[in-house]
């Protein structure tokens, strides 16, 4: 079904009127240079090649683009979310069930106008928005493909949906961007995110991400029909023994996010990549501790809890 037209505009469409697109574009890029596109802040040259711990350059990296039916209702409706996965992450989850294409940036390059393609051919079979999954480390060569693909006709909401260990300054270069965002949020604690993820700061970029984030769009908001036009979706996976934190995450979204945030507590987890060498991680999560979970995010006052 070809698109028909949004009921709201996206922000980017704004942007790109006033000409403050190509501004967000140009700073963005100038991140490479000395890379701090993500809070690793490698510090190489992307631009002449170099690479840091995500393992892409100067160009994009794709991995797959199709319309995807496994997120939530509000993001992929009925004719589905127009996912683009990037390939590489600025994350070493041992437990990655994209590891894949994550701990390897196994993907196609692509220049701004084929990765502009991508996103109109979504948007033409008729996908509800454009999902960038995994874009911490690509940002400044998604808004140049996004600059394209806006000049060409892109109109759709832009998702981007993240591990939330993202750098607040290129957030900020997003605002007005992004439509939604749709962030993890993985632990409570500094030493099992090192000991997880491998970064030494996980809860305290993602809590500072996620600030941002509610910041720019706000609480998630639907239109009549139950999608999503705008707004804060959060994520948080169940994992086995309280390895998450459940009860402190909840507070803080709760406490320092908003209590009307839009909370999908997730039930897959399952022993993947490297997680069969540690042993609270190799099982898949009980029910009871999905249900435990939910109980914990309702104790701290959060009620739009995803349920389908």
């Amino acid at each position: 079904m070809p698109y028909i037209g949004a009921k709201c505009e996206a922000g980017y469409r704004r942007l790109l009127r006033n000409g403050e697109l190509y501004e967000r574009v140009e700073q963005a890029k100038a991140c490479l240079a000395a890379c701090r596109v993500c809070p690793r802040h490698c510090g190489v040259n992307r631009i002449e090649g170099e690479l840091g711990t995500c393992l892409v350059g100067a160009r994009a990296c794709v991995a797959s683009a199709a319309p995807h039916f496994g997120e939530e209702f509000p993001i992929r409706g009925w004719y589905g979310s127009g996912t683009i996965f990037f390939a590489g992450c600025n994350l070493r989850c041992v437990y990655c069930q994209n590891y894949d294409i994550s701990h390897q940036p196994n993907g196609q390059e692509l220049d701004p106008e084929a990765l502009a393609r991508l996103m109109l051919d979504l948007q033409e079979i008729g996908c509800h928005n454009i999902n960038w999954v995994s874009p911490s480390h690509q940002v400044p060569q998604i808004l140049e493909g996004l600059l394209v693909a806006a000049q060409q006709g892109l109109r759709v909401p832009i998702v981007y949906n993240t591990s939330a260990y993202d750098n607040v300054e290129m957030l900020r270069l997003l605002d007005g961007v992004v439509d939604i965002y749709m962030p993890d949020m993985k632990y409570a604690d500094t030493v099992v995110g090192r000991r997880l993820s491998k970064v030494p700061d996980y809860p305290a970029v993602a809590q500072a991400a996620l600030k941002e984030m509610h910041r720019q769009v706000g609480d998630l908001e639907m239109d009549e029909e139950g999608l999503a036009i705008r707004g804060l979706l959060v994520r948080h996976l169940v994992l086995p023994h309280d390895l998450a934190g459940t009860a402190e995450v909840m507070q803080f979204l709760a406490e320092s996010i908003s209590r009307h945030t839009y909370v999908h507590i997730m039930d897959q987890y399952h022993p993947m990549a490297k997680a069969m060498r540690h042993s609270q991680l190799d099982r898949p999560v009980l029910s009871s501790e999905v249900e435990e979970a939910k109980r914990l995010a309702r104790a701290a006052g959060l009620y739009r809890i995803h349920e389908e």
